[in-house]
């Protein structure tokens, strides 16, 4: 017999209203559907739409699934144009990632140095501008939502139409005998360090790295350091220009000058256009970092360019674009408008407001369409990976759960499939006004399990 008995839609029923009731103060949105027969199994204010942290991923990553297609890739190409350097950015957001780079068996630091011998074969010393064209999304790098005092963190980095590493430096702090010293790498003079670090003996040490107000990439770097502390990412303004001024020193230090300027403008088609270099993204990649990881800057990077396919393959992607394009995907699935607000990809603005509906809906469509074990894989495995791997990790649960988490302040979120018993279930838990109730979204999820 497909789908639940009465006796388990009984059992699921009563003990997730139990956790329930146990947290009245919490306000949860939840929905819980049979994979196989599209029952819905259990439900509580299924349609309340409410903010979902992290678990907006599930929506954007599927999003761009429907829109670019699996065989999608960003294209970030390099060329000359008379003596003038010409970086093409393509919006991808793990260009110099070094996760993604070893996954496709791809050395650090391999893109400048493909760059590099592509200049050396054309027997170039030097150079006269590096331009660098960014315009395939628009000037709007940082959301007008998302948290300004956190905007140094990585999660919070900038979004461009050319990423690097990130958008971020990883910094370290070492106390040698009392001498404090600040090491960043990519080791590069884009960024400026007013070292206010004091040096301890004993006692709690630690350190953060603080953006001058009105002096971009300086940084006053403050605390107490006892021995070590680091490394930690520090996100910069201006990825763009970032990469530029790494690809320029970069070249520099293997003899070829350059004698111009550093320049972010757009570049039209020129016949004279001479290819260098490429690097390539697959989508499978970006999803995997998406989900598994909560990567935010691949988020929005996805994001903004679902708007650039949506306005016909044009530049200029942006957030209004993308969540407009991501807006009707929802309701061509049939959910209703007062479910959603998509206001960016990752889930870090507080503006964004999805149903559990809505989430299990979007999971369905992909479970029911032709590429569900290619997305499937791209999420994280309770006990396993990513960002569950230290979740489900005893024999009852690990391994059943492939989802998507979530947390931002009085938010937290659980959303994906759970397989048990032969039996799949596509279930989304979202809960605000909450604090430290990780654990109580875990045992809701654990009950799919339970009733078994």
């Amino acid at each position: 017999m497909s789908g639940l008995c009465a006796d388990a839609r009984a059992g699921l029923q009563s003990q997730i209203d139990a956790i329930v009731r146990r947290n009245a103060k919490v306000d949860f949105s939840i929905c819980v559907m049979d994979a196989q027969t599209d029952r819905v199994v259990y439900q509580h204010h299924a349609k309340r739409a409410l903010i979902p942290a992290s678990n907006m991923k599930i929506v954007t990553s599927a999003a761009a699934l429907h829109y670019l297609g699996p065989n999608f890739e960003f294209v970030t190409r390099v060329g000359l144009s008379g003596d003038t350097l010409i970086v093409l950015g393509s919006g991808d957001p793990l260009l110099g990632d070094t996760e993604t780079d070893e996954a496709l068996g791809r050395a650090p630091g391999w893109f400048m140095r493909e760059i590099l011998a592509g200049l050396r074969k054309r027997g170039r010393r030097r150079i006269n501008d590096l331009l660098i064209d960014s315009t395939v999304f628009d000037d709007q790098r940082v959301h007008p939502r998302w948290p300004p005092d956190e905007l140094n963190r990585s999660y919070a980095c900038e979004v461009c139409g050319l990423n690097f590493n990130g958008n971020c430096i990883s910094m370290r702090v070492r106390n040698a005998a009392g001498r404090i010293a600040v090491l960043i790498e990519p080791d590069t003079r884009f960024v400026s360090i007013k070292n206010r670090v004091r040096a301890i003996q004993s006692g709690s040490q630690a350190v953060g790295a603080y953006r001058i107000a009105g002096r971009p990439n300086h940084l006053e770097v403050r605390g107490k350091c006892k021995t070590e502390q680091g490394p930690f990412d520090v996100a910069i303004e201006n990825p763009a220009i970032f990469f530029g001024f790494l690809l320029a020193e970069f070249l520099g230090s293997e003899g070829i000058s350059l004698q111009g300027q550093i320049v972010e403008r757009g570049f039209a088609p020129s016949p004279d256009w001479q290819p260098v270099a490429l690097c390539r993204t697959p989508l499978s990649e970006c999803l995997k970092r998406c989900n598994k990881d909560s990567f935010n800057l691949v988020a929005e990077a996805l994001l903004k360019e679902i708007g650039v396919h949506a306005n016909g393959g044009q530049g200029d992607g942006s957030w209004a674009q993308g969540s407009l394009a991501v807006g009707t995907y929802l309701q061509n699935l049939g959910i209703e408008p007062s479910e959603y607000v998509i206001d960016d990809g990752s889930g870090l603005s507080r503006g964004n407001r999805l149903s559990a509906n809505a989430i299990v809906r979007v999971l369905r469509s992909v479970y029911r369409g032709e590429h569900w074990d290619y997305y499937q894989g791209t999420l994280a495995i309770g006990g396993v990976d990513g960002t569950m791997k230290k979740s489900f990790r005893h024999p009852p649960y690990q391994g059943k759960f492939l989802g998507k988490t979530g947390y931002i302040s009085r938010v937290r979120g659980f959303s994906g499939v759970c397989r048990t018993s032969g039996k799949e279930f596509l279930f989304s838990i979202l809960a605000n006004n909450a604090d430290g109730i990780r654990s109580v979204v875990n045992s809701i999820a654990e009950a799919i399990v339970d009733t078994q």
